[in-house]
């Protein structure tokens, strides 16, 4: 059976005195950070070597499956530069272009590779978009649905009673929240407040208030709240478990500014309550 040889090219990091000092050629061809060597592997034919750029044989275009992970390098002065006949300059002079460090893997940065590369222009430093920082600044928050202080779940409210609604406010539940996110040498800053809450009752009924509420006081009496409130017409007898299915929707709004743009994003967050209605029972 015949055995056929594929030369396989190893990375090797060694100082730039320890090979071809005296300008003979050899097996192993060093730039300053590392060298290519040539190794004789039996059994394996045909294919060649992954190349430099990260790939995984071939073209080195794999993204591990994920078309949303894509492949992206960053680049770093070499400092020192190496110096003047090195095979990192590919065949140039020092003051001719640089040599930079290029690192390569996927958008996540995970599975990289370093090497040398020379470039006889700056390389153009990817743009970061500040809105997508500021996506992060959100993410980074916790922001969550309303802390629904009234009605509650435990209570049990009257057909034809006013019912007063409130949350109870943080920085979590009802803001103001503030988040910051950098890249590039750019710093987006967020801060997040609800704008409105929006409550449907589970009889039907939709109520928009556009504050946390008004907290109800004995001495109110029967009064209907002056901010957020509801009137129940019919009990919830026969609603699921006898209780009304109320949601309380909040909308945050987001301002963010940073990278020389500024704009507004919303998100939405959503608490359940179930509410029980009941009649008021007359004695005679």
């Amino acid at each position: 059976m015949a055995i056929t040889a594929t030369t396989v090219l190893a990375t090797l990091s060694v100082p730039f005195a320890s090979y071809a000092a005296d300008g003979q050629s050899s097996d192993i061809e060093c730039g300053l950070y590392d060298c290519e060597v040539g190794v004789e592997v039996p059994g394996q034919g045909g294919g060649q070597a992954g190349g430099n750029d990260g790939g995984t044989g071939g073209n080195g275009s794999s993204d591990g499956g994920d078309p949303a992970n894509k492949k992206v390098c960053k680049y770093k002065l070499a400092d020192p530069q190496p110096p003047a006949g090195s095979r990192d300059w590919e065949g140039h002079e020092p003051g001719d272009g640089a040599v930079y460090e290029q690192t390569c893997g996927w958008e996540d940065f995970t599975n990289t590779i370093t090497r040398l590369v020379w470039l006889a222009e700056p390389p153009a430093q990817e743009a970061v978009d500040p809105a997508v920082l500021a996506q992060r600044a959100v993410d980074a928050m916790t922001l969550l649905g309303p802390d629904v202080a009234s009605p509650r779940a435990a209570g049990k409210y009257t057909v034809g009673v006013p019912m007063w609604m409130w949350v109870d406010q943080s920085a979590t539940t009802y803001g103001p929240n503030t988040a910051s996110a950098s890249a590039g040498g750019i710093t987006v800053t967020a801060t997040a407040k609800v704008s409105k809450i929006v409550w449907r009752m589970g009889d039907g009924a939709r109520v928009t208030c556009n504050g946390p509420g008004t907290p109800y006081q004995a001495s109110e009496g029967i009064a209907q709240s002056p901010t957020c409130g509801h009137v129940y017409s019919k009990t919830s007898a026969d609603a699921k478990n006898g209780k009304f299915p109320v949601t309380a929707t909040s909308t945050w709004t987001i301002d963010w500014q940073g990278g020389g743009q500024g704009g507004q994003l919303t998100e939405i967050r959503q608490t359940n309550v179930p509410v029980a209605i009941g009649e008021l029972q007359v004695v005679r």
